[in-house]
């Protein structure tokens, strides 16, 4: 097919552009190509400017179909562009997807404010806001007039010219700025490996651990060597194994500077800025600070909400992890290790792990391949929720590491699931589930899902398969729950299956975790790589003793960073603000002893500096308490209990943000959340 663009230039053909001649019409990964995309974008505003156009001039008085479905609808080709290129970028990013998103964030940026200030358009959708009451319209519906609505009103629609003129250039500024965060965090994260060349210094890892540097040092051309990145997987191990603390102190040092070494790649002006901009637009709205903004649309509604459950937990948390300092001090203190450090927690931590449970992390992995951990996942979304995947080899893919599945139930389609497990520099850190094509069922076309998870996890060394760490199968569980929560969704329009409030969208996610290690799930998938045996019941005993062990320093390091988020995004005036200051005196304050770190720092704290989490950090522990709450009705009933599962399904899953969150989930539960699950799982009661 041949296109003709905004500026009349014949452009060659460009898969972004047609119909996706594919099977289940995927993306076409393996025909697209960076040249595509600024072509496509371009194309894609272009229609969307024509959709809107449509609307906002229509001559017939403004209705639910003619405004609010129109426009929910609209930018169809900018939006499939928009979430193709965007997803890929996390996942193989170099300097030229780098290049194409500096130059689109800002157009991106002016063409959502061309609508937003449409005047015509915002007098249609007011028009039916003012009037959903009398319309007929079903809960979903009357929830995607609002939602609509208070976009625009968010947006700035009903401001002034002149405070929408300086809107347009705060948002072009952050749409920038974001992107120069993630380039900078990508570049201190690929500049940094400890390599060595020494046995010794390889003093205290197991075997599986040193496979794993040795074959990251022979894909980076160092064969004879040992490299270690700060990749979690990389990283915790050797923090946790290593004896040689000069060495771990050098490693995790490099890992909290990131961002922080006054070079090209530092974040400390970039996040002043976001900061500076995100405040200025948060005021042009009417909020006296940015969390006030963000948390508006949130469950939790206010920061005074949010800092009364973080302070809730805070003190207790604390208390734990001081009283698990004393236990590693004191074994510590054996080794001659006088001035405990954050570089020597995980070390200790797993010293007293052993001594307390005679558990062994690497006792543990070999139950826990990446293939068997999978099967697992498979295995409780087939006996909750009756779907059935099948490995099918015939879509294109985007890397050589991607599996792909066709989920079905009761042998009928339901999605599409991608997955990919392992590192590369060229991809972000951490583990996320996003989509390539979310469901709807706009005037009954049922659109089903492409759901996709990327993680990074330990790789396979040699004839040794990925084994993962407890902590790595719970992620991947948690990762899954997210796709869950795309590939059951049921709703009709996009705007309602996807504007999930921050601190409810973490709860299917965060209650599937709960299936990882439960003893009836285990005898399942926890089978030996080589044998094919069972976990021991000894060692799963073994494990539920300890399943609080450590909950201290992990729940203490993950409220330190939500604290540290709301201190930032709650601030009034940042215009003297000295970051690595703030930091110090916010964590000062808390009482944060100086032997745990929070578990981001500023400087590297990618969900709140773009990542989607601006004073939404808390949303995790949030919804946690959602998930240990409704968690204690399928332990009530059975985990595998049909009508729970189902009414979770109905009820949650399906629902995406077709109504208020908290309906939803007093609907599953009968009665809004206690905190006491929470307390109780973590062991801080």
């Amino acid at each position: 097919m041949v296109i003709f663009g905004a500026c009349g230039k014949k452009q060659a053909d460009n898969p972004l552009l047609g119909k996706f001649d594919t099977p289940f019409e995927v993306p076409p990964f393996d025909k697209i190509k960076t040249e595509h995309y600024m072509p496509a974008f371009e194309e894609g505003i272009k229609q969307h400017d024509a959709d809107i156009k449509a609307i906002a001039e229509n001559k017939e008085a403004p209705t639910f179909e003619n405004t609010i479905v129109a426009l929910d609808t609209s930018g169809a080709l900018l939006n499939r562009v928009s979430i193709i290129f965007f997803n890929l970028k996390s996942v193989i990013s170099d300097d030229k997807m780098q290049e194409v998103a500096g130059k689109v964030a800002p157009m991106l940026s002016k063409h959502s404010d061309d609508i937003t200030f449409n005047k015509p358009l915002f007098e249609r959708v007011k028009a039916v806001y003012d009037k959903r009451q009398t319309l007929g319209l079903n809960t979903e519906q009357n929830r995607l007039v609002e939602l609509i609505y208070k976009d625009f009103i968010r947006a700035g629609a009903a401001l002034d010219l002149q405070k929408q003129d300086q809107l347009r250039k705060i948002n072009e500024k952050l749409s920038l700025l974001g992107v120069k965060f993630s380039e900078n965090l990508l570049a201190e994260n690929a500049a940094f490996k400890l390599v060595l060349d020494k046995k010794e210094d390889l003093a205290g890892l197991p075997q599986g651990v040193i496979d794993g540097a040795a074959a990251t040092a022979k894909e980076q051309k160092m064969d004879g060597k040992w490299v270690f990145t700060l990749d979690r997987s990389s990283i915790t191990p050797f923090l946790t194994y290593s004896s040689r603390r000069d060495l771990r102190e050098k490693i995790y040092t490099a890992y909290l500077n990131r961002g922080n070494n006054s070079n090209k790649n530092d974040n400390k002006a970039v996040i002043k800025d976001i900061l500076k901009y995100n405040l200025e637009r948060s005021r042009l709205l009417g909020f006296n600070t940015t969390a006030d903004y963000i948390l508006d649309i949130n469950m939790s509604k206010t920061p005074a909400n949010v800092f009364k459950l973080l302070n809730q937990l805070w003190t207790p948390a604390l208390n734990v992890a001081k009283k698990e300092l004393a236990d590693m001090e004191a074994i510590a203190a054996k080794d001659g290790i006088k001035d405990f450090s954050s570089w020597d927690w995980h070390y200790y931590a797993e010293k007293v792990r052993k001594a307390k449970y005679d558990l062994d992390e690497e006792q543990i992995r070999p139950y826990f391949s990446l293939e068997n951990v999978t099967k697992g996942i498979f295995y409780c979304a087939n006996k909750l929720y009756g779907l059935d995947f099948k490995q099918i080899n015939n879509v294109p893919v985007y890397h050589k590491d991607v599996v792909a599945y066709e989920v079905t139930e009761k042998g009928k389609h339901v999605g599409i699931l991608y997955m990919e497990f392992f590192p590369r520099e060229s991809k972000g850190g951490g583990a996320w589930c996003t989509g390539y094509r979310q469901q709807t069922n706009i005037n009954g076309k049922f659109v089903a899902p492409v759901v996709s998870i990327a993680c990074n996890f330990t790789k396979p060394s040699g004839d040794t398969p990925a084994l993962l760490s407890m902590d790595e199968t719970e992620t991947f569980f948690h990762e899954f729950g997210h796709a869950l929560n795309g590939l059951l969704a049921n709703t009709t329009y996009n705007k309602t299956g996807y504007a999930i409030p921050t601190d409810f969208v973490e709860l299917p996610s965060q209650i599937n975790e709960h299936w990882a290690f439960d003893p009836e799930v285990l005898k399942v998938y926890a089978k030996h790589y080589k044998t094919g045996e069972a976990i021991p019941a000894a060692l799963v005993e073994k494990m539920g003793k300890s399943d609080k062990f450590n909950q201290g320093f992990a729940t203490t390091e993950y409220l330190a960073a939500s604290l540290l988020d709301m201190s930032y995004y709650t601030l009034t005036d940042v215009a003297n603000l000295d970051i690595a200051k703030f930091e110090k005196e916010t964590l000062g304050k808390l009482g944060l002893i100086p032997q745990i770190a929070p578990r981001y720092r500023t400087t590297y704290f990618a969900h709140i500096w773009g990542g989607g989490y601006s004073a939404g950090y808390y949303a995790y522990i949030w919804a946690e308490v959602l998930d240990a709450d409704g968690f204690e009705l399928f332990k009530q009933k059975g985990i595998f209990d049909p009508a729970t599962a189902k009414s979770f399904r109905d009820n949650v899953l399906s629902q995406g943000a077709a109504d208020d969150a908290m309906a939803m989930y007093k609907r599953f539960r009968g009665a809004e959340p206690s905190l006491e699950p929470l307390l109780k799982n973590r062991g801080l009661k």
